[in-house]
């Protein structure tokens, strides 16, 4: 990863969009899915989390916290997949995130704050790399189970009324683009049985219908040749 300050960020971007992501970061997939969703091009700079990259000097200088991503819009540095949504819904209003209905912009914040913070900060590498120092590996996965499938029986009983084709209706929306990393992670790394949560069940399924979720699966970023078995 290339050395450079905020401001020769900038200069070099000429306000051109560039996301520094990690393939299998779930924070990452969900700012991938709302640039996509709103037609935005942006260049995609890997960062490799277990060679320790968000730990670079020229990484925490663009974001303190040593997290992915973080988005560059010309001199604009934002981190946190959250306020980079936000940003982006703000700037681009093209293909809103949110709906106009107050109760429905509720529910997807409800849904938003369940999945960023009751259940991703308890599977992220950090947190797992601390539990697998004090726990055997075969109490690691039931934990991380437990986590995930408290956070959806809340999820459950939360979208129960109010689902259409997606979360909050039949338009994608904020609270979908935090769902579909989610599910896909539950699925496909943490050995989830869907069929236990027949609405995040359906939802699941029905994202990979979207191509701007297909597109931006961890298996089909740049990064993630030859990591797929990691």
């Amino acid at each position: 990863m290339a050395s450079a300050s905020v401001g020769e960020e900038a200069e070099h971007n000429n306000n051109k969009l560039t996301l520094y992501s990690y393939w299998r970061s779930s924070c990452s997939f969900r700012v991938r899915i709302a640039l996509n969703l709103k037609g935005l091009k942006f260049d995609y700079k890997p960062v490799n989390l277990l060679k320790g990259e968000q730990s670079h000097p020229e990484f925490l200088q663009l974001n303190p916290v040593g997290f992915v991503p973080i988005l560059v819009d010309g001199s604009a540095v934002i981190f946190d997949s959250f306020a980079i949504i936000m940003y982006l819904e703000d700037k681009y209003p093209q293909h809103p995130l949110l709906p106009t209905d107050i109760h429905k912009r509720a529910i997807n914040f409800q849904a938003v704050s369940i999945v960023s913070s009751l259940i991703q900060p308890l599977q992220n590498l950090d947190t797992l790399k601390y539990i697998n120092k004090r726990v055997s590996r075969d109490d690691k996965l039931p934990w991380v189970q437990s986590v995930i499938r408290k956070g959806f029986t809340a999820l459950e009983k939360l979208l129960e009324d109010h689902t259409g084709r997606y979360a909050t209706g039949d338009e994608v929306f904020m609270a979908d683009i935090f769902l579909a990393p989610q599910l896909d992670a539950a699925s496909k790394r943490f050995n989830i049985d869907m069929n236990e949560f027949p609405i995040l069940s359906r939802l699941h399924e029905t994202y990979y219908d979207i191509p701007a979720f297909q597109e931006t699966l961890p298996e089909n970023q740049p990064d993630a040749v030859g990591q797929l078995s990691q």
